[in-house]
This record gives C-alpha cells, structure tokens and sequence, in this order.
C-alpha cells in the first residue's frame, strides 16, 4: 500500500491548483494514484484526503462510485466483454466461456501472469459492433475468438498498444498557471450570466 510517491505529489499540487474547490480534484487525483500503482490504495486515498482536506471516507465514496477505478490489484491489462443483449444474441457468452478456457481465470479473477484480468460486463455502447471488448477501456469490436486469441498473444508480448491499467495518457498534460482559464472560487461572484440572461417568470 502507497501513498503517492514524490514524484506525483508534486503532479498532484498542480492539479489542485487548477480547481477553486479543493475537492473538485478529488477525481484527478484518484486516477493520479491509480496510475501509480495499477489501483487506489487506502493509504492513497488517505493521502488524496489530507490533500484536499476531506475525510477518508468522502475519498472512498468517490472511488468505489466509479467502476474505471479499481481498489484491489488488477492484470495489466482489463479485459472487459461485453454481455449486452446485442452481444449476447451474436456469441458474446460463447466468447466469454472460450476466455475462460483460454486463459484459465473466471471473470473477476487474473492471470496467473498477471497480464490479464477477465470481466464479463454489461453494454458498453457498440451494439452495432457486436460481440465487442474493451482492453482498459479501448474497444475492440466484431471480436472472434481467432481475434481473442491474437489479442491475447499481443497483450502478453507487449505489441497491442494499449497502455498498462490505470495509465490514461502516454503524455501527461502540463497546463502553466499563465495559461489556466480563470480559476477562482465560485463564492462571491455575483449572478452567473445565464440567469442574467434569462429572468424567472415568476418572480423570483
């Protein structure tokens, strides 16, 4: 268990100082340590508490409100396969059995490897593109198990492209304090210009 190393305490000083609520980098910064270490500990998430001054608590709530971060370790890669209606009307539970076959885990469980964590999901929004998979997140559609079995090749040898779990970009933005868009606190500054624009009818 981690606390957010040196290194992105320093990346996480910078992202709060985007926000004018503190805790709006509440999520952010829960990416930031998931990067880190594959998933969110609880020492990072304490850590991101004292950070933005909430309990550990609030930390939690926000992290086990969004399925994309995980609290317990995961395989480099997430394989999640979609068991939809569409997909399961085109072969997606038959190409759930074979995942499990071929790679010797239930959905839930990693690899012995450690490469590779198997979920069966529910739609991810390609029903068009039926029976389709998601490696962290990044689609794969029309998938055949010829294709599953070449997918799983690349992820063990390293070649798919796909970023290691909990890394969202291969660059990490920089955004200079001379170029954020006029960050300030959202007490004491006045009607906001869509009201202004549009009054109540009734009065208020």
């Amino acid at each position: 268990m981690a606390r957010l190393n040196p290194a992105n305490l320093t990346v996480a000083q910078e992202i709060i100082g985007r926000y004018p609520v503190t805790r709006s980098a509440l999520i952010p910064l829960l990416h930031l340590a998931q990067e880190q270490d594959g998933y969110v500990t609880e020492d990072a998430m304490a850590h991101i508490a004292e950070l933005v001054g909430v309990t550990p608590a609030e930390v939690m709530g926000t992290c086990s409100f969004y399925e994309m971060l995980k609290r317990e370790p995961v395989g480099d890669y997430m394989v999640n396969i979609c068991n939809g209606i569409s997909c399961h009307l085109l072969g997606s539970s038959e190409l759930i059995h074979y995942a499990e076959t071929t790679l010797g885990v239930r959905p839930g469980g990693t690899t012995d490897d450690g490469k590779i964590t198997l979920e069966a999901v529910e739609c991810i929004a390609a029903c068009t593109e039926a029976p389709c998979l998601q490696v962290n997140y990044r689609y794969r559609n029309l998938v055949t198990t010829e294709d599953f079995d070449q997918l799983v090749g690349e992820l063990r040898a390293g070649t798919a492209g796909f970023a290691p779990h909990g890394k969202l970009a291969k660059v990490r933005q920089h955004v200079g304090e001379d170029r954020w868009a006029g960050v300030s606190h959202p007490d004491g500054q006045g009607e906001p210009a869509w009201m202004a624009r549009n009054p109540s009818d009734n009065g208020d």
